[in-house]
């Protein structure tokens, strides 16, 4: 199994991080309002990812098939990512029939390998990132028009990146936690903690705040 290490660094020269107490945990996210951002989470852009996972404490060595990846913020950061609400590690599951194949689920006890792991893309002009999965090659693309429980489910399906595919990361400095707002309807990433089935813990764009459901660690992957 490869060795892994939280993201984590001070921001405090990058971001002008405000205080903020986290709210209750325990309430299902909700999704009939705009979303706001609270106070003390901020916008990370790709220069501050690369800081972040870059620091010698935190990132030893890339993934990358044997090869070196550039210390230039355009290079995608590969991670992995672990929810708050479960304790466990998003996969794609590559292997759902359709129309879920290659659904996010936070559903693994550790990380075994690329079903764990994801490429963060940035893109200068949208100021946006894009998730590619390391289990299929495809970005990761909001479902806004399944319904149901499916409804705006994380799936790693396009091989192109538009609207769908978009995502701005948040960071809160004193929680050290991470956040995803999808583009496509401005919704934040919620871990269904509260689904049976086949679905359960799968990501979804739903939540209009960040309330626990929301939060996840980002862990670099390490040779």
């Amino acid at each position: 199994m490869r060795r892994m290490t939280p993201v984590f660094l001070s921001l405090s020269a990058l971001l002008a991080a405000s205080a903020w107490a986290a709210p209750a945990a325990g309430a299902a996210p909700r999704a009939d309002r705009p979303a706001v951002v609270p106070s003390g989470w901020e916008k990370v852009d790709a220069t501050e990812l690369t800081h972040i996972a870059r620091n010698t404490d935190a990132r030893q060595a890339p993934l990358a098939a044997g090869d070196d990846v550039s210390t230039q913020a355009e290079e995608p950061e590969l991670l992995a990512m672990q929810s708050l609400r479960n304790d466990k590690f998003v996969a794609t599951e590559k292997t759902y029939p359709a129309p879920n194949t290659g659904v996010l689920r936070a559903r693994s006890a550790e990380y075994s390998g690329s079903w764990e792991g994801f490429s963060f893309e940035w893109d200068e002009t949208t100021g946006t990132y894009a998730l590619k999965s390391l289990a299929n090659d495809r970005y990761v693309a909001v479902e806004k028009n399944l319904t149901g429980s499916a409804q705006n489910e994380l799936r790693a399906r396009s091989t192109s990146v538009g609207g769908w595919e978009r995502f701005v990361l948040y960071y809160n400095e004193s929680l050290d936690r991470w956040a995803l707002q999808s583009t496509l309807n401005g919704l934040f990433v919620a871990m269904e903690d509260n689904y049976t089935g086949s679905l359960q813990y799968v990501l979804r764009a739903r939540s209009s705040a960040i309330s626990g459901w929301e939060e996840f660690t980002l862990y670099s992957l390490e040779a």
